[in-house]
């Protein structure tokens, strides 16, 4: 008789001072049975990075049942955070982080557990990202990192990286869509009552003030490119469509989002040729219209520098077989 396939163990850290959000992210992705999806779902473990107590954030005081040696089984590891930025991880778990990278485990952190992989030199030569508050430190001090501070996560293959908090719930889901396709995705997404993909990068969530009527207007007008992404769009007429001067217009993108106009038509185009690419029977000439493009190599050219794919790879990974 054949014995089961292994599942994929994904191992949580925990440490003292555990960041409760990003660690509760990381159970109610893995940890939930979920046979309503019909997949071999993952085998979900804890253990912790040092002894003694484990305090969260919020009074919490939790006990993990493995030891850090349960690192070497594990599929992938999530680090969900660290308590300081500027305190040098134990020696022992960073030696168990690079013997986990040596043998092929997969490396996911979030928000400012980047910096026990920075620390055991595992993101050397890599690209990563973190919360942008920690975004200068992580470079200023390990410059061998290609820091994109602007990214919610950055898929480096084996080692992905998120940025500060909801950042992680991104990662995480574009985790389980990498290992079981958009349709799981999506519905685990469903489930969780949260977009299965958002566009943009942490420009769009730093604080700036804005007026009122001006954050309406800007909001009501990229509603409404969303509704029509297939028109010709400029930005003087997107200016007319929001009874705003051109200036005014660029000046309010780039303080709400951190990028120009035309920019940002061009990601939410991108973002709606990835659904649209997620049906495998829509010809690609119908995706590029649709979204916006006009035609197949202007959306493949900005498909892949933005999403470092082409359509036809992006379709393939992520297409939802026809029922």
């Amino acid at each position: 008789m054949d014995s089961p396939a292994k599942k994929h163990l994904v191992v949580a850290l925990a440490y003292d001072g555990l960041c409760t959000f990003e660690f509760g992210c990381t159970v109610e992705l893995f940890a939930l049975d979920r046979p309503e999806l019909g997949v071999d779902w993952y085998e979900f473990a804890v253990c912790a990075a040092e002894p003694g107590p484990i305090r969260a954030a919020g009074g919490i005081t939790l006990q993990a049942p493995h030891a850090p040696e349960l690192l070497a089984r594990a599929d992938t590891i999530v680090i969900p955070g660290w308590r300081n930025a500027d305190e040098e991880p134990p020696a022992v778990l960073l030696a168990q982080i690079r013997a986990a990278h040596a043998r092929g485990a997969r490396l996911c952190s979030i928000c400012s557990g980047v910096f026990v992989l920075a620390a055991a030199g595992v993101l050397d030569g890599l690209s990563a990202t973190t919360h942008w508050r920690y975004a200068e430190r992580l470079a200023r001090r390990y410059p061998r990192i290609q820091v994109r501070e602007d990214d919610l996560y950055v898929d480096a293959g084996q080692i992905i990286t998120s940025a500060g908090s909801a950042a992680g719930l991104d990662m995480l889901l574009h985790l389980v869509r990498r290992d079981y396709g958009a349709r799981v995705g999506n519905l685990v997404a469903q489930r969780l009552v949260v977009a299965p993909h958002r566009e943009g990068g942490q420009a769009q969530f730093l604080p700036r003030p804005m007026a009122h009527d001006e954050l309406g207007r800007l909001s009501r007008l990229m509603d409404w490119l969303r509704e029509y992404p297939a028109r010709r769009h400029t930005v003087a007429s997107m200016a007319e469509q929001a009874s705003m001067s051109v200036r005014t217009l660029q000046r309010q993108f780039q303080e709400a989002t951190g990028m120009g106009a035309m920019e940002w038509l061009t990601r939410e185009r991108v973002a709606i040729a990835k659904d649209l690419l997620e049906t495998p029977e829509l010809p690609l000439a119908q995706v590029a219209e649709r979204a916006g493009f006009g035609s197949e190599e202007s959306l493949r050219h900005h498909f892949r520098r933005l999403a470092a794919t082409t359509p036809g790879a992006y379709r393939r990974r992520f297409a939802c077989p026809a029922l």
